[in-house]
């Protein structure tokens, strides 16, 4: 059947011209008005036809994927819509519904292929879009939705959040997911501005546009979050900011309650709301002022929409039954439904809900999220509540006779599967645990919950899912550069460098082979996700990196290189520059921040811990081997407690207090944020909670205090000082901690030029992220670096017996057997890493 093009069209998306030439889109280098965007959606909608035909987009966030969009809204024609980056999705819908027309944006590049002149499906009138169901993209069956649908939840969604022509809202989630899709649709409708990018919030380029376009939004699923906290987002000033939605899934309340005091106290607000793409997206949302009070609820209905709560037999909590103009026409499962009308008139959600004293719904758990072992009734939901009152992260699938469930980062999975028994009243054998490095997640954020059920019949050796993808084509990717620094195996597209276990010192190698492999260093890229640092495919490659003369080292990695030569030297009397060793103290604390400051309470205190045993271990093992073949250390020296029990004399047992000192700053700090409430405190206030250690610091280096540790100079204060440049997010606060540089270091020494040295390292630390290097020193200069603290101890022994013949030969030794001994190091530590590991290779859910 054929249908000429009529009425079949969304408003919306077919008036764009009346907004005249307000700002549609703004992206990273250009800006469409409205006018400009109506011209460019008739064009493609003419190549399109004046016959209604299936139409199947494979879309990314750019304007080609936007046009086609609604050029296929605007006239009429039914488009099935999926994600750009899923090709076997594409192909597993082109195969099961035979599409007349596919269209397909990547890369900058877009495709129109018309598979036959007209169509071979009967179109119903009402058809305008059909989307994947949550988590089955690629899957046959398929949502149908109306062009009113699309229109009243559009309209739906713009009241209530207030939308007006003066909105910008950023596009931080993909146009193929229904919530991202909202997004376009409720901001089009009202002639406001969309900022089109794919970039990640982890990427601080996606705040310079933010900032740039004066963006008011934008949306966020529960992982969304967690990404935010990396990045430092409670810090960030956005001063246009309006207000941030969630949606996607449930967010803890405790994340719910602070982020919405957060933006009460930095002037937006946040709307948690429910759907499901059934609905078009939307069926409710919470209030921002009752948030705080209500963080378990998801709120009221959408305007125009209602719920009902219906009972379920055998359970005490009924179904939420939503009503309204935005319920879907019904589900696709093959060509032939697409000629059907609507076949449902309300939606029955799935989920267990009740309503509050306040009239507010609040979700209780999912009615197929309920299993049967051993004859028991097992709800997944309370499962994953269970584990989270305990402070850990799980995802549970049920599988014949057992639960199955997966918990992130490493615990003692018989201790819990023990509890989790008790709690939900199941035989212990009933009950399989699995500690997994993160959660399996789907492209939109979700937990795969797929994944974890795979964990059942993972075998002992589980092949690489995705860690070979792409390897052998011109060199080393990021991929194989992080397996080689930190030795793991199976990385997936949400790990990063610090999630995988990465330091200060694996930082050091990984840095310059990202930057050779990439060409440049991009910002923050130690917690970006593996999938955003993977290079994009270029058609004709970026020029070669040969000609360049320099490569940007990062500003640490060049302090440390340096200040060890200069420490040595002047240690042997061979140079005359002296401070390096507080600007190294300050930097250490710069780089705990950025590296060991990430994640849950727990797992990243067994990483500050394991990172501090790759400091004090190596350094205790030598200081024995000098004890023995020397006669100026003591047994106070291997323990590494000679600043504190040791004579109060200098002499040659002060020889390691830097790395004494060191030692007893991260640990005291790794033990104070275990501690809940201060971890809970260090999250909130991230760039506060440095400068408060910093002013606990100062009554040392002020003499207001004793700390205690005789003949060696105060040293929290700096260590806090480079903690903060780490947390800085803006300008106001890398000047507050230059100002603070300024202010307490000169007069410390009683030496300026000592001073002025400590000063300039700071400040290099704080407005230089790399410095230019010419590239034939880029390889020295990293093993140095990565070297710097087993330079330091044996440098003790080497350049005395040296001394007399040369002082140029005692350095280039002690340098030389520093770096002996690091690479010896990890020669060990790779053998300890590489011992045989548990069932699932580096504690990983294979992805699927």
């Amino acid at each position: 059947m054929t249908t000429q093009l009529e009425s079949a069209r969304v408003p919306f998306a077919a008036d764009l011209a009346g907004h005249g030439n307000r700002p549609a889109l703004i992206t990273d280098e250009l800006t469409l008005s409205y006018q400009d965007l109506a011209d460019r959606v008739c064009s493609l909608a003419w190549k399109m036809g004046t016959e209604r035909r299936l139409i199947a987009l494979a879309a990314s966030n750019d304007v080609d994927s936007l046009v086609a969009y609604l050029a296929a809204l605007s006239s009429g024609h039914p488009l099935i819509l999926l994600p750009e980056n899923k090709p076997a999705a594409l192909e597993s819908l082109v195969a099961a519904y035979n599409p007349d027309v596919v269209l397909h944006s990547a890369n900058g590049q877009f495709t129109l292929d018309e598979r036959r002149p007209g169509t071979v499906h009967r179109l119903h009138p009402d058809l305008a879009l059909l989307l994947s169901t949550s988590g089955s993209t690629g899957s046959p069956k398929l949502v149908r939705l109306s062009h009113a649908n699309l229109q009243a939840n559009a309209e739906s969604i713009a009241t209530y959040l207030g939308i007006t022509s003066a909105d910008r809202a950023a596009t931080t989630l993909p146009m193929s997911y229904c919530y991202g899709l909202s997004v376009i649709n409720s901001h089009l409708l009202r002639g406001a501005t969309l900022v089109l990018t794919d970039l990640s919030v982890v990427d601080s380029c996606f705040w310079d546009l933010f900032r740039r376009a004066d963006a008011t939004s934008f949306a966020a699923v529960p992982y969304t979050f967690e990404l935010l906290e990396r990045v430092g987002f409670a810090d960030m000033e956005l001063p246009s900011l309006r207000y941030v939605t969630q949606a996607g899934g449930r967010l803890a309340p405790d994340a719910v309650q602070r982020y919405a005091q957060l933006g009460r106290r930095q002037g937006w607000d946040l709307f948690v709301m429910y759907g499901q793409t059934e609905a078009t997206a939307r069926m409710a949302y919470l209030p921002p002022d009752l948030a705080v009070e209500y963080p378990t609820a998801i709120g009221v209905p959408v305007p125009g929409g209602t719920f009902q709560i219906k009972p379920v037999e055998g359970l005490a909590d009924g179904e939420l039954v939503y009503s309204g103009p935005n319920v879907m026409l019904g589900y696709a499962e093959q060509p032939e439904d697409l000629a059907q009308g609507r076949t449902i008139t309300e939606l029955r959600t799935g989920d267990l809900a009740r309503r509050n004293d306040a009239g507010l719904y609040e979700i209780v758990g999912r009615r197929s999220r309920f299993v049967k072992i051993v004859g028991l009734r097992v709800d997944l939901g309370q499962v994953e509540r269970i584990l989270a009152d305990l402070g850990v992260a799980a995802a549970s699938a049920g599988l014949d006779e057992r639960l199955i469930v997966a918990v992130e980062g490493r615990h003692d999975t018989q201790l819990l599967g023990k509890v989790l028994a008790q709690g939900v009243g199941l035989p212990r054998t009933a009950v399989e645990l699995h500690a997994v490095e993160e959660l399996p997640r789907l492209g939109t954020g979700k937990l795969d919950y797929s994944a974890v059920a795979t964990l059942a019949s993972v075998p002992e050796a589980a092949p690489r899912s995705q860690a070979d993808a792409g390897k052998g084509q011109g060199g080393p990717n990021v991929r194989q550069i992080f397996e080689d620094a930190l030795e793991v195996k199976d990385i997936a597209d949400t790990d990063t460098f610090v999630s995988l276990g990465g330091d200060s010192l694996s930082f050091v190698a990984a840095s310059v082979r990202l930057e050779q492999a990439l060409g440049h260093l991009p910002a923050n890229w130690h917690v970006t996700p593996v999938r955003d640092l993977e290079p994009k495919p270029q058609g004709s490659g970026r020029p070669s990196r040969r000609k360049r003369l320099f490569a940007p080292i990062d500003t640490s990695i060049v302090l440390r290189a340096v200040g060890i030569v200069l420490i040595a030297g002047t240690h042997m009397g061979l140079l005359h520059w002296q401070g390096m060793a507080h600007v190294l103290i300050a930097a250490a604390g710069f780089n705990f921040a950025r590296f060991q400051l990430t994640g849950e309470r727990l797992p990243r205190l067994r990483r500050q811990l394991g990172s501090l045993a790759r400091l004090a271990v190596p350094a205790m093992v030598f200081i024995a081997f000098a004890y023995l073949v020397t006669d100026r250390y003591s047994l106070l020296n291997i323990v590494l407690l000679n600043a504190i029990l040791g004579p109060e004399q200098v002499t040659t047992h002060w020889h390691f207090w830097f790395v004494e000192v060191i030692v007893y700053i991260l640990l005291a700090v790794s033990a104070l944020l275990a501690i809940p409430w201060v971890y809970r405190a260090e999250r909130h206030l991230q760039f506060l909670f440095p400068l408060a250690v910093f002013g606990v610091g100062l009554l040392t280096r002020y003499e207001h205090v004793e700390p205690g540790i005789p003949h060696t100079t105060p040293a929290l204060w700096l260590f806090a000082l480079g903690w903060a440049v780490a947390a800085s997010r803006n300008l106001l606060q890398r000047l507050t901690v230059s100002a603070l540089a300024i202010l307490t270091v000169p007069g410390f020494f009683e030496n300026p030029s000592r001073d002025l040295t400590v000063v300039a390292g700071i400040l290099l630390l704080t407005w230089l992220p790399a410095i230019p290097v010419p590239r034939a020193l880029s390889k020295p200069m990293v093993l140095l670096a990565s070297a710097s603290m087993h330079i330091y101890l044996v440098h003790w022994l080497v350049y005395p017996l040296l001394a007399d013949r040369s002082l140029p030969l005692a350095l280039v030794a002690s340098l030389a057997a520093g770096v002996a001994y690091w690479a010896l190091c990890n020669t060990v530590t790779g053998l300890l890493r590489r011992r045989p590991s548990a069932k699932v290779p580096n504690g990983k859910v294979p992805k699927t």
